[in-house]
């Protein structure tokens, strides 16, 4: 697919300093491995998973992504690292659930989003 480029250069200047500020309250890196951990389908599984059980366990993680609880706990600590799930210890089995409510509305949207893509 060939993609649209401008035929002239005209920049509007009046709106280049502005864009240029709100850009540098960006923080582009860590809100680029927010979407990297997202990528991994693996990990967007686990966070599905999150989205339609208020929380699961490892084991139970491991059994409906269809991987062992090596693995599982392996994506969840990377979703823990990037403040995507929490979790929580009651006795010797550890709980995860989604972070907060935008991560929720994260993965339903870019669910939404993806849904809206096929039709096109």
């Amino acid at each position: 697919m060939k993609v649209p480029q401008c035929e002239t250069i005209g920049i509007q200047s009046e709106d280049v300093p502005t864009l240029q500020s709100a850009l540098a309250q960006l923080d582009a890196p860590r809100v680029s491995r927010l979407f990297k951990a997202f990528a991994d389908p693996t990990r967007l599984k686990v966070l599905y998973v999150l989205t339609l059980e208020h929380e699961l366990c490892v084991c139970d993680v491991a059994a409906v992504i269809g991987h062992s609880n090596a693995t599982a706990s392996h994506h969840l600590r990377t979703l823990l690292e990037q403040g995507l799930v929490k979790y929580r210890k009651e006795g010797k089995v550890v709980y995860y659930s989604l972070d907060d409510e935008h991560v929720r509305q994260l993965v339903e949207i870019a669910l939404a989003h993806s849904e809206e893509q096929k039709n096109v």
